[in-house]
């Protein structure tokens, strides 16, 4: 699935992605420092995609981590840096939160430590009744 506008393209198909610009840039991530692209690749793999391209020269990146009946997990958003500005994060955030495989859905999530303000904008808010999340969090797996 393609969605057009103004010059780039959002696409949902996988063999489109670039796989070694995905790892170039998560691996100096913050969330992602040192990730293998071989675990960019399965992850990739077990998720809906989303790839903005300028032409066929991909400039950004999400993924949701979904089973697309009632549960979706945002991860890995990025606009390269000398495409930041042009409302590309934007429309891609409007395209994932349309696309039909994730509507209904009772609960959508992600992490972030500095772009609050983008997910706002489209319903996010912080968790209540963090008293019954639980979690497993190994920050360094990529690192070893």
């Amino acid at each position: 699935m393609d969605f057009i506008k103004d010059g780039f393209t959002i696409s949902t198909e996988k063999e489109k992605l670039d796989i070694d610009l995905i790892h170039s840039f998560l691996n100096r991530t913050y969330w992602a420092e040192g990730i293998s692209k071989e675990v960019i690749t399965r992850s990739i793999e077990g998720s809906l995609c989303f790839g903005v391209f300028e032409n066929d020269k991909q400039v950004g990146f999400a993924r949701m981590i979904t089973d697309k009946a009632t549960f979706a997990y945002l991860a890995d958003v990025f606009i390269i840096e000398e495409f930041r500005g042009r409302g590309l994060s934007k429309w891609l955030m409007e395209i994932i939160m349309s696309h039909p495989d994730l509507q209904g859905l009772r609960r959508m999530i992600l992490v972030t430590k500095d772009a609050h303000g983008l997910y706002k904008q489209f319903g996010f808010t912080p968790l209540i009744n963090v008293d019954r999340w639980m979690n497993i969090l190994d920050p360094d797996v990529y690192k070893r």
